[in-house]
């Protein structure tokens, strides 16, 4: 009874009164026997893997750093945060290769602290977070000429190769380097000029594009690695879990946690 109320719970997301109804008793009661459910931790065989890692929150104060084994398709660690911090991920790490784990490749998002967790081996950031990244910047219609191009140049990212895409976004930079080192004065501040970059949007888009170039094509540089180029296999994930515990709203922090970890374990 208890593993058919857990499962008609997690798998088909049914809400304790829909449970209550079909099983003939209070509410109350189905809590108690979903309170009393443990879920079992991963039974996987570590090995060599290219990991996926990212962080997903419910609101500001909550979330779920996980670790994705690329080649097994499976979330092999998770744990809660309140902050997205490079130690929880140091911290995951350490615990996963500790139980045996190795690290072949690591695809993570675009922040630079990664490149210090995972410095010994090959990292990909996701060229999906990198386009993102660049809309932000530049929004999806740019009022610019320069901006429109390098937006039209970032969305050619997942179909090119290192060697042309350098080569195209330096020859944008020879065409419009003069344009974003462009400054405005505000102010004068205590005697003294105040300035910023007029066009600072397309000049920090393309700083982005150039600071993260080393590391949006090393997919192509290990193929027998079998590296993806963006994290959306965890980011699939993510999003299977948020739809499922949209169902259970309003639940308690360690209830909440032990549904996510069932579906996080469940996660193909």
């Amino acid at each position: 009874m208890q593993e058919e109320l857990w499962h008609d719970y997690v798998d088909g997301k049914q809400t304790l009164t829909q449970l209550a109804q079909k099983h003939g008793h209070s509410h109350v009661w189905v809590r108690e026997k979903l309170d009393a459910v443990e879920v079992a931790e991963q039974e996987l065989i570590p090995q060599k893997t290219v990991i996926i890692t990212d962080t997903t929150f419910w609101g500001h104060a909550y979330g779920v750093c996980v670790f994705r084994s690329h080649d097994l398709k499976r979330n092999i660690w998770w744990h809660e945060v309140e902050r997205e911090r490079m130690a929880h991920y140091q911290y995951g790490r350490r615990i996963l290769e500790e139980k045996g784990w190795e690290f072949l490749a690591a695809v993570v998002d675009g922040r630079r602290g990664f490149l210090a967790v995972f410095k010994d081996i090959p990292v990909q950031m996701c060229q999906f977070h990198q386009i993102k990244q660049v809309t932000k910047y530049l929004t999806r219609k740019p009022k610019t000429d320069a901006g429109k191009e390098l937006r039209a140049l970032v969305l050619t990212l997942t179909k090119s190769d290192e060697t042309t895409f350098t080569r195209v976004l330096e020859a944008w930079h020879e065409k419009w380097h003069v344009f974003i080192e462009e400054k405005t004065v505000d102010s004068f501040v205590t005697g003294k000029k105040k300035w910023c970059y007029t066009h600072k949007n397309v000049r920090s888009a393309y700083r982005s594009l150039k600071t993260n170039l080393p590391y949006l094509f090393t997919y192509l540089k290990y193929p027998e690695l079998n590296i993806p180029n963006t994290t959306n296999h965890i980011d699939g994930s993510f999003s299977v879990l948020k739809r499922k515990l949209a169902v259970h709203h309003g639940l308690r922090k360690d209830r909440r946690y032990k549904l996510i970890s069932q579906l996080l374990k469940n996660a193909r």
